[in-house]
């Protein structure tokens, strides 16, 4: 594998830790939604998961990460339309995608 590749999926991994650390052992909507703080650095983090997808797409555009376009959009709306964006919006990402997210990434960096 690359070492630019590599590099770019370690960034992934490190975004998705913090999260997980940021929202604790139990996630509760209520305190995300609550704390302004909380939302904006998730968000960033998803930031930057996004611009590391959309660089391993132009260098590797078959590698397997489910949603990587949709992970790239989340970003630039997150950027580019910052108001539209809802914390149910960041939350369901959250529940529903990363765990997913993590685990591919951590198949990627083993083989």
């Amino acid at each position: 594998m690359q070492r630019e590749i590599k590099k770019y999926l370690f960034d992934i991994q490190s975004c998705i830790e913090n999260i997980e650390n940021f929202l604790g052992e139990s996630p509760i909507f209520t305190n995300f939604e609550q704390n302004i703080m909380l939302q904006q650095a998730i968000e960033r983090n998803f930031e930057i998961i996004g611009e590391a997808v959309n660089n391993l797409l132009r260098i590797y555009p078959g590698i397997k990460i489910t949603d990587a376009r949709r992970m790239v959009d989340t970003r630039n709306k997150i950027i580019h339309s910052y108001d539209e964006i809802q914390p149910v919006q960041i939350w369901n990402i959250i529940i529903n995608h990363l765990s997913l997210l993590k685990q591919e990434i951590k198949t990627l960096l083993e083989n």
